[in-house]
C-alpha cells in the first residue's frame, strides 16, 4: 500500500533586502531546496512589515540597512504585531552595531550575508521550528566591540539571574557560549532532553522568549565576559 502520510509544509520565507541583485542570489540558492518556498520579496522595510502581515511566511531573511523603514524597526513592528513570522538577521561585519539592536526588537537571530548555503537552509529551518540561530564567532566579535558598554560584572546580577539554579546558571554560560543542546549535553555529561528541560526552565524564569535573548541577557548581566 503506498505511503499516504502527507508530507511536511515547506518553509514559507520572506526576501527584505534593498538589493535586488542580493534578492536573486538569495531566490535561486533557497529555490533549489524542495523544502523551501519563497512566497515574496520586499525592497524596504515598510514592504517588509506590510507583506509579513498580509502573507504570514515562517520566516523572513531581513537586512539591516533599507530605504523608508531599516531592519532593526522592521524587525520589532513585526514582534510587536505579534505576528506569527521569525525574523533571521542577515549582516556584513561592518554592520554590526545594527544587530544587537535587532535582537532586542526580538529577531531569531543572525548570520553574516556570506553564510555557505547549506547553513543558511539550516538557520532557516532552525528558525522555523521555533528556536533561534547565534553565530558564536560573530557574536564574540560584536559583544568585544561593545565591551566597554556592558555591565560591570562585579555588579550585583539581574534578579532575574537569582531565580536559576545552579546548574541553569551553568546551562545558561553555556548557551551564551554558543553551544548546542547536544554540546552542552556532552560537555555537563547528561542527556541531551535534560539540557532543553534547563533551557526552557531558564527562558521561562527570565521572560525570554528564545535562546538568542538568552545569550544577550548573559552578555549584559555580566554573567559571561566577552572574549572569555
Amino acid at each position: 500500500m503506498a505511503d499516504r502520510t502527507a508530507p511536511a509544509r515547506p518553509v514559507r520565507i520572506l526576501l527584505a533586502d534593498d538589493q535586488p541583485l542580493l534578492r536573486t542570489g538569495f531566490r535561486m540558492v533557497l529555490g533549489a531546496e524542495p523544502d523551501l518556498d519563497i512566497v515574496a520579496e520586499a525592497g524596504d522595510g515598510v514592504e517588509a512589515v506590510e507583506l509579513s502581515r498580509r502573507l504570514l511566511p515562517d520566516v523572513v531573511l531581513m537586512d539591516i540597512r533599507m530605504p523608508r523603514m531599516d531592519g532593526v524597526s522592521a524587525t520589532r513592528a513585526i514582534v510587536d504585531a505579534r505576528l506569527p513570522v521569525r525574523v533571521l538577521i542577515l549582516t556584513t561585519f561592518d554592520l554590526d552595531e545594527y544587530v544587537v539592536g535587532a535582537l532586542r526588537a526580538g529577531a531569531s537571530g543572525f548570520l553574516a550575508k556570506d553564510v555557505p548555503a547549506e547553513d543558511l537552509v539550516t538557520a532557516i529551518h532552525t528558525v522555523a521550528g521555533g528556536d533561534a540561530v547565534v553565530a558564536p564567532r560573530i557574536l564574540r566579535r560584536l559583544l568585544d566591540r561593545f565591551a566597554d558598554v556592558l555591565p560591570d560584572p562585579t555588579a550585583s546580577p539581574p534578579k532575574g539571574l537569582s531565580a536559576l539554579t545552579d546548574r541553569e546558571r551553568e546551562v545558561l554560560v553555556q548557551v551564551a557560549r554558543g553551544l548546542s543542546n547536544a554540546e552542552i549535553a556532552r560537555a555537563l555529561s547528561v542527556s541531551e532532553t535534560t539540557i532543553k528541560t534547563h533551557v526552557g526552565h531558564v527562558l521561562t524564569k527570565l521572560g525570554l522568549r528564545d535562546r538568542v535573548q538568552a545569550v544577550v541577557l548573559a552578555y549584559e548581566s555580566g554573567l559571561v565576559r566577552p572574549g572569555a
